[in-house]
């Protein structure tokens, strides 16, 4: 049955793009749980939903020639010089969230362009069956931005380190922190665009906690963190998109539950381990 089902490009487009967001969502969560920036996860992904919705009203073939360039400027926005001004990040951040959302609902009401407002809603929200419709195009364009993902932070792994655990240190070693956390809030707003098909705005920040939040229960090391937290996101995707496909449930929710329960897993093994 599952082999039947793998024979199909559509199949293949889904998993190779899963595996892919995934990977980078591991790597990501890591860093973004660590340094308290869970929260700009999903954030950004409600900013994405509102400049998503202008894309649909306005009918364009491919939503992310705006979500990604807009996305990425309000990360910016979000992380430079943040503690300059009278507004906090995660105030900034919370009403961004809350207005690009009415931004986006109000906008795909009046638009004329779609006769099913509710299930649009619906499917950006908390994703649908567009990872089972991707184009080739589409699964170009992730494998692009996956590689770019994944090359950064490989390339500046071990500057992302010290930033990560101790960023006053960094800054007295001349590492240019902010850059660094600039460069990780780009990268987080590109992931969380790419995973909006996979999961949906509302479930994308799930897809970067659990895996990282997992992996700390049962490693210290950041190394050991950092890979069991993709190689865990990437085997949570797999597992959830076949399982939507061999049982017909919604592809965004079905890979949170696996990522829920491979959490409640790691959690009992970790009280195992030390006792």
């Amino acid at each position: 049955m599952l082999g039947y089902y793998l024979s199909f490009p559509f199949v293949q487009y889904a998993l190779i793009v899963g595996t892919l967001v995934a990977l980078c969502s591991g790597l990501l969560g890591v860093v973004l749980v660590l340094k308290r920036f869970a929260y700009i996860g999903d954030g950004l992904s409600h900013v994405a939903f509102g400049v998503m919705s202008v894309g649909m009203a306005l009918q364009l073939l491919d939503n992310m020639i705006i979500t990604i360039p807009v996305t990425i400027i309000v990360a910016i926005f979000l992380i430079k010089d943040s503690e300059k001004r009278k507004i906090t990040g995660e105030s900034a951040l919370a009403m961004l969230s809350v207005g690009s959302m009415a931004f986006g609902y109000l906008v795909m009401n009046m638009s004329t362009t779609s006769s099913n407002v509710g299930g649009d809603v619906c499917a950006a929200l908390f994703g649908a069956t567009s990872i089972l419709t991707l184009s080739p195009q589409d699964v170009n364009l992730s494998i692009i931005m996956s590689i770019l993902v994944i090359g950064t932070f490989i390339v500046f792994y071990h500057k992302i380190f010290i930033v990560t655990f101790d960023e006053t240190f960094a800054k007295a070693t001349g590492i240019k922190a902010d850059r660094y956390n600039l460069l990780i809030a780009v990268l987080t707003a590109i992931v969380i665009v790419i995973a909006m098909n996979l999961v949906g705005a509302i479930l994308v920040s799930a897809l970067i906690i659990f895996p990282a939040i997992s992996a700390m229960t049962l490693f210290q090391q950041f190394q050991l963190v950092t890979i069991f937290s993709a190689v865990l996101s990437v085997f949570n995707s797999a597992v959830g998109i076949i399982v939507s496909i061999l049982f017909g449930t919604p592809v965004g929710a079905t890979i949170v539950m696996i990522s829920i329960a491979s959490f409640f897993m790691c959690k009992v093994l970790g009280l195992l381990i030390r006792r």
